[in-house]
C-alpha cells in the first residue's frame, strides 16, 4: 500500500508533472515482457485451434502446446507479474518442513513512484492476458467433452490448471489473503442487508 507524507508539497498544476503522469499511463516500459506475456499464452491457444492444419501428428501438437503452457506459466509467475504490475507469488518451505504460499505486492518509497510504477498500458495487457486465456481453456474443456474429443482432454485440462493457478495467485496478490477475501465478501453482504433493512424501515 502506498502512503504519501502529509508534509510533502504536491504541485497540482505543474506541466511537467502532468506530462509525466500521461507518459506513465500510455508508455510500455517493458515491451519484451509484455510481448512474451501474451505470446506463450495465445501461442498455445493458436496451436490448439490450428493443430490439425499444422501437423497430422497428435503427439507433436500435444508436446508443443504443453511446452508453450509451461513456458507461459514460468514467465508469468517469475517475470511478467513482477515487471508489469509489481506482484509476485511463490511457495516456500520453512525450517519445520511446512510449505507456505507467499503473495506479495510491491511497496515503493516516494522517490520510486514516478519511475518504477507500472504503466496503465502494461497493467491492462497483463490482466487482459491473465483473465481471458483461462476462460478460453475452460470453454475448450467443455467443447472437448461435448464433441467427444477425449484424447485432447488432458491437454485442455493442463491449460486450465496452469492458467487458473497464475490467475488465482495474482488475484491473491492484488486483493490480499484469503481472510481479506472473506472479509470483503462478508462486508459486501452486510452492506446489502443493511441497505435492505433501512429501505424497509423507510417504507414502513
Amino acid at each position: 500500500m502506498l502512503k504519501m507524507d502529509s508534509n510533502e508539497d504536491v504541485s497540482l498544476f505543474d506541466a511537467e508533472e502532468e506530462s509525466a503522469k500521461n507518459t506513465r499511463k500510455s508508455k510500455i516500459k517493458h515491451p519484451v515482457a509484455s510481448f512474451f506475456h501474451l505470446f506463450f499464452r495465445f501461442g498455445a491457444i493458436l496451436v490448439y485451434l490450428l493443430c490439425e492444419l499444422i501437423s497430422s501428428s497428435f503427439i507433436a501438437c500435444m508436446v508443443s502446446i504443453i511446452l508453450l503452457l509451461s513456458c507461459d506459466f514460468w514467465t508469468v509467475k517469475n517475470i511478467t507479474g513482477r515487471l508489469l504490475v509489481g506482484l509476485r507469488w511463490w511457495n516456500q518451505v520453512d525450517e519445520d518442513g511446512n510449505s507456505h504460499w507467499v503473495f506479495e505486492s510491491r511497496k515503493m518509497s516516494g522517490n520510486e513512484r514516478s519511475t518504477s510504477l507500472p504503466s496503465d498500458a502494461e497493467s491492462r495487457i497483463f490482466w487482459f492476458g491473465l483473465i481471458i486465456c483461462p476462460v478460453l481453456w475452460i470453454i475448450f474443456t467443455f467443447s472437448t467433452l461435448f464433441s467427444f474429443r477425449i484424447k485432447w482432454l488432458a491437454v485442455v485440462l493442463m491449460g486450465v490448471i496452469l492458467q487458473c493457478a497464475n490467475l488465482y495467485g495474482y488475484v491473491r496478490c492484488k486483493v490480499g489473503t484469503s481472510s481479506n477475501l472473506k472479509n470483503l465478501a462478508t462486508n459486501y453482504l452486510g452492506n446489502q442487508l443493511l441497505r435492505q433493512a433501512v429501505s424497509k424501515q423507510d417504507i414502513s
